[in-house]
């Protein structure tokens, strides 16, 4: 397990790369993303209202991802170098385009 400021190191850098990718897509998509390197909300009012929050789990070196009434859990991977979905084998980008696409109809890529 990663010890403690490793892993915010590495969270840090995997919400600033998530936070500017998500920016981008949603001035393209129309909708909003809020917070800082602690936690990030994706806002959604169409085509329904909805609220996706992306947090880090300290404690257990996980980044959960609370959207479409689903929790992922991510753990980090040495050998991906990356937080990756122990259940689907997904990335963090892969698990958030996925979800993103459900919510907005369409498919779309960080």
């Amino acid at each position: 397990m990663l010890d403690e400021r490793d892993f915010q190191r590495k969270a840090d850098a995997a919400f600033d790369d998530l936070k500017r990718r998500l920016l981008t897509l949603g001035d393209e998509h129309g909708f909003d993303v809020e917070g800082e390197s602690g936690k990030l909300e994706v806002i959604f009012e169409e085509p329904e209202e909805a609220k996706f929050v992306v947090s880090p789990n300290t404690p257990i070196r996980e980044i959960w991802i609370s959207a479409l009434s689903t929790s992922f859990k991510l753990g980090w991977s040495d050998t991906k170098n990356t937080f990756i979905s122990e259940k689907t084998g997904e990335n963090l980008l892969e698990v958030m385009s996925r979800v993103v696409s459900q919510q907005l109809g369409q498919q779309v890529s960080l």
